[in-house]
């Protein structure tokens, strides 16, 4: 099978990655945290590591708040909600957010009464930077945006957003769904307050591990309440982190896979320019040479390995099937989560066909799927 679905998750994974999940599995097994015995001490080890190298590579100042979850989405949660929010408070977002970002804000605007403004990206990025300071209110709490489109692949220009919101005394909130392990970032030099990741997408690390790393000395109430390990004489959640925001037993063979698929990214020669972003501009270029297709977002060469695009008038999710029915190639049609870009795109009805790569994709595959999608638009055509 071809996979150009890597934007949902990444497979296959390195074989780093597997090999030390596989030896944490037969070698170690027990609760980090949760016991002084030899083994528990390794696994808490494997998990100190892991914030550790997390931290360095993304340029989180303390560890301690580096926090690990099931995924980015639980990690987006516990940023957005455990802020402290009261009625007339105001957020700044953008229409091309994920559901991830989304529903907790339209959470917020039922619960607490805070009202929500989303800004269209549009390609300019003075006209973007603009808008937002235009929309700043003096009750402006948090600016919360996405990285990058996990529908087009486009880049947002997160590096103005941040610096606005630093110099107006607003929190940010980045979520690099789509950039980490493709892009580097360093919340230090970027002016990051919070930053959300995946292990399974672009990093190539495993399902079932995310992280939320905070660089502002903001607190944060645990949306989760349970056991931690440490201070269990107390019935209240404890004051220190990382414990304050983990509650529960944390996946240890996952956050082993993390560390090496951390490792690997450290030692991607090419973390400025991937080589699959060079895939993706050559299936973007390919696409838009071929008759009855409609490609979306930049055709910036910086963007993401993401390619989205619909055959003449066909629904997406129906192009999706013939492609894996037929080629033996896996892609993903729909809405991707994303109703807010598909507003933007006007797409909502139709939805998109998103090819998206990694570095384990060949220039072979790019040409087999292309010549897929002509025969595909030539039979549409004849319909």
């Amino acid at each position: 099978m071809i996979y150009f679905d890597q934007a949902a998750s990444s497979f296959p994974k390195p074989p780093k990655v597997t090999e030390k999940m596989i030896e944490v599995m037969n070698n170690v097994g027990a609760n980090p945290g949760r016991g002084g015995h030899a083994l528990a001490r390794k696994a808490a080890e494997i998990v100190h590591m892991t914030r550790n190298k997390a931290s360095e590579l993304f340029g989180c100042s303390n560890p301690k708040r580096a926090l690990f979850y099931p995924n980015a989405t639980v990690a987006l949660n516990q940023a957005i909600k455990g802020l402290t929010w009261h009625e007339g408070d105001h957020i700044i977002a953008t229409s091309f957010e994920h559901n991830s970002i989304r529903r907790p804000l339209e959470y917020l605007k039922q619960k607490y009464g805070v009202t929500v403004s989303y800004i269209q990206w549009n390609g300019d990025e003075k006209k973007f930077i603009r808008t937002i300071n235009n929309f700043i209110q003096p009750r402006t709490k948090l600016i919360a945006m996405t990285h990058a489109s996990n529908v087009t692949g486009d880049l947002i220009p997160i590096n103005g957003v941040t610096m606005l919101a630093k110099e107006k005394k607003i929190l940010s909130l980045v979520d690099a769904s789509q950039t980490a392990g493709h892009l580097q970032i360093n919340m230090k030099k970027q002016s990051i307050d919070m930053l959300a990741f995946p292990g399974h997408k672009g990093l190539l690390g495993p399902q079932g591990t995310g992280m939320l790393l905070v660089e502002a000395d903001v607190d944060l109430e645990p949306i989760h309440h349970g056991g931690t390990g440490a201070f269990s004489e107390s019935p209240e959640q404890p004051e220190q982190w990382p414990e304050r925001m983990e509650s529960g037993t944390l996946n240890t063979p996952g956050i082993a896979g993390l560390y090496a698929a951390l490792c690997t990214f450290e030692e991607r020669e090419d973390k400025n320019v991937p080589r699959e972003t060079f895939l993706a501009n050559r299936l973007y270029k390919g696409l838009n040479e071929i008759p009855g297709i409609t490609c979306y977002g930049s055709s910036n060469e910086a963007r993401m390995p993401i390619v989205a695009f619909n055959v003449r008038d066909a629904d997406s999710q129906e192009i999706a099937m013939v492609l894996d029915s037929h080629y033996d190639i896996a892609v993903r049609g729909g809405l991707h989560c994303s109703p807010l870009s598909h507003e933007t795109l006007e797409t909502i009805n139709q939805g998109v066909v998103r090819a998206s790569l990694s570095r384990y994709n060949t220039e072979k595959e790019v040409e087999t799927f292309l010549n897929a999608i002509k025969e595909i638009s030539a039979a549409y055509n004849e319909l």
